[in-house]
């Protein structure tokens, strides 16, 4: 896994489409107020605002920081997103809503823990998800050295929660999970990571006691994906 992850192509064109947004929405202004006092035609100014690839030009742009009474320089100012870990079961999701969230949150890594990364799901086994996600500008890894093994996983679906994460944590005293620990602590330091497995609910899953341990180590927060 990289030592860091390089901002997604269409970062900037996202933050500059919420920062005009957010000035308009502050003044009380609809798009057709904003685009009648910039002197552009309104779908020029649906097109910065929507956060897509094709943007508008920058004498557009200017334009419209000028209605806004904001300078160029506020509205291409970077934004700073911060980093952590996010909790990401893909039950009963399918995989454009499992994208989508992704892209909501602005994940920069998907950590797969499943042992085995294949599933039932169309669009989640190891290659089919990684090719999604790397449309999407999002890294892909598996870190098979945090995946529950087999005989440990009957004490989550029968509820014996405390027993199956005493398993759990023996397992993650291997040299290859304490490898893959410290690459997914590293990775959490300084990117928005999702950690995936396929339970929604996490108390029921062993992502849990990996998120938790990885949460101390890193000193970052832990965040359900919507």
């Amino acid at each position: 896994m990289a030592s860091h992850h390089s901002a997604r192509p269409h970062d900037h064109d996202r933050a500059l489409a919420q920062r005009v947004r957010a000035r308009r929405e502050g003044r009380g202004w609809s798009r057709e107020r904003l685009a009648k006092e910039a002197g552009v035609a309104v779908g020029t100014l649906a097109r910065l605002e929507s956060e897509g690839a094709i943007q508008p030009g920058f004498f557009t742009v200017g334009a419209v920081a000028e209605a806004l009474e904001v300078s160029l320089d506020e509205l291409f100012q970077e934004t700073k997103v911060a980093p952590g870990l996010w909790s990401a079961g893909y039950e009963g999701r399918d995989i454009d809503s499992f994208v989508a969230s992704l892209l909501d949150s602005r994940i920069d890594v998907v950590a797969d823990v499943r042992l085995t990364p294949i599933s039932r799901k169309k669009g989640f086994s190891k290659t089919r998800l990684g090719e999604a996600l790397t449309e999407a500008g999002i890294e892909y890894t598996h870190l098979r050295g945090l995946g529950n093994p087999k005989d440990n996983r009957a004490p989550f679906w029968d509820g014996r929660l405390d027993e199956g994460r005493a398993r759990f944590r023996g397992v993650l005293r291997s040299e290859e999970a304490q490898t893959d620990l410290e690459r997914l602590a590293e990775h959490a330091r300084q990117s928005r990571v999702a950690v995936l497995c396929f339970e929604k609910d996490e108390s029921r899953c062993h992502r849990q006691v990996v998120l938790d341990t990885v949460r101390k180590r890193a000193a970052v927060p832990v965040i359900p994906l919507a």
